[in-house]
């Protein structure tokens, strides 16, 4: 497609970031949190500059190269929605480095300036020590672009440093090439992290007390107590079941029939108790129960306080007094017996453990003491009791345990092996993955640069470009590639070998997929984790591309040939198998139409951007509907059926082995199908959650199309009572799902309309442009194990 073709192109509507600037400006107003509102009034500057930018005509939302006169290559601000704003993201003000450099070399304190300062042998040799050291940090990827040019000079590549340097002069006065110095050299490459000690110190600062927990902690610690003393004072006048004693005399008083009076002795001591309350109330106003009328110990002291003076309790109090006294001797037994004194013991022990925000204020102590803009490589010591010194300097008690959560946070800066992490659970979602495996992926990238300077710089340049966040774009556009930066390019030469760059990317492609499937089996690829294999899958060579999930709300009815080659290794590894009778899916039709396709593109100059009969065959599976949000996602969502999205690439063509095998896979399927089926069940929306439970039902059939019969024979005939774990409803709406499955397993088909049997055995796939059978109170004769 030529330029002006291009400038053409419509570009997306304003009125999602008129919508978001209103929801920001709401915010900046309302918000009761200042800081919260600071942040909005940042949102709004940015949001305005949007809508500013498409009405001027600077700005093309939905193309790879929104704004007006800056290259693909630059990173741009962008804001939610993948809008972006027309300033570069590195952009702005100087930083407190590049001020500090400027100063150092004595030149005005802008960006050209030190640009220039930098191509000097002074600043030459300035960059090519941060380059020996590693002592340097790159944020967004322009930030490698500087050194990548000393580095090729030293090199003596200086054609090559001539032309970078071209490429970068004219934006040199608008963007930020200079790095971040650093404390501490580059981390080790192959270790990844979620955080930084610096991220969790900071997370573990602004933890304040718990305002639910200190009100129980004050409650067991001031005012049980005080209650059991109010309890014992009336027990001197009262029996266990809250009648008068017949006698006012306490233990060793002078016996006398109880007339309603009071000796005095008691009446100072209960004057006492009520001073006592009356000061620990002021002291102590986390805690209101003491202060409801109807609570036992408020009815205690309310009869008290009309005792002492000399009013004896009217009719009503006194049966509330004498219900009081009953139920509390009932329901703990009398103050200083042996379960009443075991209770209060147990409850004095959890009131005096430590506050966790001054545990966490302690191992925020103990992070300082690390390097903060990396992980930790061994958090254990982090996570010891209080040592008897810091309780001498705390006040803690010495031995006191971390609490999880403190631990947690301490854990996420945890620097290790991806698969360690997930091991240890600090990885609990493929979403989480997703953002760690940018770290793996640019060290697994880096490893093939020969030169070890060379190599650090370029993985800190791969690891920054996982900062730049995704455009919206239209028109099957792509998402800039990490290869199309000008000082990546510039390096490319001085690569290993490709044989031995595709091995080591097979190899971590391969770890990285059974990492996935393995730890995460019901869940989709994320579409950052898909993003990343595919720099690995172009990298290794294997042939296949991963396709991402697409966007219902901006699909515009075409899908690209990668789809269609993705469908034909499904049909290479699933042809005749479960997968292929429960989804009805004719694989061999699908083969014979890439094979069509793939020798029309063999006869052009040019190649296809999308797939017409990918197109077709997805629209008429899905019912031929499209247009509504609903109708795009039934056709994105055959197109994920036809493709496996991306499982069959992993199994077929990138050889991940999960452990225990495929049939385990398909058992926690269909536990997380269980646990999402479980959440329907009263929501006046449940479409999202009935298309996540279908997500992972696939998953599901994928694993079990792998396993041997008799594998596949023991799954089915365990899934009904998986089932009994869970509320009856589960069971329920899963009957006609599972009587499907079995159908087909049996070799038995669906009708067009995807039911059979009368409708008791459907097929379930998750979008619908109608209501979803699964949303619906199933009836009766579907009910499996139905329990009341």
């Amino acid at each position: 497609m030529n330029e002006n073709a291009e400038q053409q192109l419509p570009t997306a509507a304003p009125s999602y970031a008129r919508a978001e600037l209103a929801r920001a400006f709401t915010t900046a107003l309302t918000h009761e949190d200042r800081v919260t509102r600071d942040r909005a009034v940042a949102r709004v500057a940015r949001w305005r500059a949007v809508l500013s930018g498409m009405a001027n005509g600077q700005l093309r939302i939905g193309s790879r190269t929104p704004v007006a006169g800056l290259p693909a290559w630059i990173t741009p601000e962008v804001v939610r929605g993948g809008f972006a704003t027309g300033q570069p993201a590195a952009g702005g003000p100087l930083l407190p480095h590049e001020a500090a450099a400027a100063e150092r070399a004595g030149v005005p304190g802008d960006r050209r300036a030190l640009f220039a300062h930098f191509l000097t042998e002074p600043g030459l040799t300035e960059l090519w020590d941060l380059l020996d050291s590693g002592r340097y940090a790159v944020a967004l990827p322009e930030e490698a672009a500087l050194l990548t040019v000393a580095w090729l000079v030293r090199a003596g590549e200086t054609d090559a440093a001539l032309a970078l340097v071209g490429e970068l002069e004219p934006f040199a006065d608008r963007v930020r090439l200079l790095p971040r110095p650093s404390d501490t050299p580059a981390p080790d490459a192959h270790a990844v992290h979620r955080a930084t000690a610096d991220d969790a110190g900071w997370t573990l600062s602004l933890r304040g007390p718990n305002s639910r927990v200190e009100t129980q902690r004050e409650s067991l610690a001031v005012w049980a107590p005080f209650a059991d003393d109010l309890l014992a004072h009336w027990l001197e006048v009262r029996e266990p079941d809250g009648t008068p004693r017949p006698a006012t005399g306490r233990p060793g008083a002078p016996a006398a029939a109880y007339d309603g009076a009071y000796d005095a002795d008691w009446l100072a001591r209960g004057q006492a108790l009520l001073r006592r309350y009356r000061r620990l109330a002021e002291e102590h106003t986390l805690c209101a129960k003491h202060r409801r009328p109807r609570e036992n110990a408020a009815i205690l002291r309310t009869a008290l306080e009309e005792v002492v003076a000399g009013r004896p309790p009217a009719a009503r109090l006194e049966g509330l007094l004498r219900h009081a006294v009953a139920s509390m001797v009932g329901k703990r037994g009398v103050p200083g017996s042996a379960p009443h004194a075991a209770l209060r013991h147990e409850q004095a022990r959890l009131a005096a453990l430590p506050a966790h925000h001054r545990l966490a204020q302690l191992v925020v102590v103990r992070l300082s003491g690390l390097p903060q803009d990396t992980g930790v490589a061994d958090t254990a010591p982090l996570l010891v009791p209080v040592t008897a010194r810091e309780a001498e300097a705390t006040g803690l008690p010495a031995g006191a345990e971390i609490p999880p959560s403190v631990r947690a946070a301490v854990e996420s800066a945890l620097s290790a092996p991806l698969a360690a992490l997930v091991a240890r659970g600090v990885v609990p979602s493929a979403e989480v993955l997703a953002e760690l495996v940018p770290q793996l992926v640019a060290a697994t990238t880096a490893d093939a640069y020969r030169d070890p300077a060379l190599r650090i710089l370029m993985a800190a340049a791969h690891r920054s470009f996982r900062n730049r966040r995704s455009l919206l774009l239209l028109h099957l556009e792509r998402q800039v590639r990490v290869e199309e930066l000008p000082w990546v390019r510039a390096v490319a030469s001085h690569r290993s070998g490709d044989e031995a760059v595709a091995e080591a990317a097979r190899a971590a492609l391969r770890e990285l997929g059974t990492l996935a499937v393995q730890a995460f089996p019901a869940t989709l690829l994320p579409n950052p984790l898909v993003r990343e294999m595919s720099v690995l899958g172009r990298q290794a060579d294997i042939g296949v591309p991963f396709t991402e999930e697409l966007a219902a709300d901006i699909f515009m009815g075409e899908f690209g040939p990668k789809f269609l080659v993705a469908a034909r290794v499904a049909a290479e590894l699933l042809r005749g198998t479960l997968y292929e009778r429960y989804y009805g899916i004719d694989y061999a039709a699908v083969r014979n139409l890439a094979i069509t396709e793939a020798g029309q593109a063999a006869g052009r100059s040019y190649p296809a951007r999308t797939s017409p009969g990918f197109g077709r065959l997805c629209a008429e599976r899905a019912g031929g509907g499209r247009g509504s949000v609903a109708a795009n996602g039934t056709v994105i969502e055959q197109a994920q059926i036809l493709t496996t999205h991306n499982l069959a690439t992993l199994v077929g063509r990138v050889g991940i082995t999960p452990e225990p095998g495929f049939a385990d896979l398909a058992v926690r399927c269909f536990d997380a199908v269980c646990r999402l089926t479980a959440r329907v069940h009263g929501r006046a929306r449940p479409l999202a959650t009935i298309k996540d439970a279908a997500y992972a039902w696939r998953q599901m059939v994928f694993h079990l199309s792998l396993c041997t019969d008799a594998e596949r024979a023991a799954v089915l005939d365990g899934l009904a009572r998986q089932t009994d774990r869970y509320p009856a409803h589960v069971a329920a709406r899963l009957a006609p799902a599972l009587a499907g499955l079995r159908l087909t397993a049996a070799g038995g088909a669906f009708g067009r309309d995807g039911t059979a049997d009368g409708g008791r055995a459907r097929r379930l796939v998750g979008w619908t442009t109608g209501r979803h059978w699964m949303g619906d109170e199933p009836p009766a004769a579907h009910r499996i194990g139905s329990r009341a």
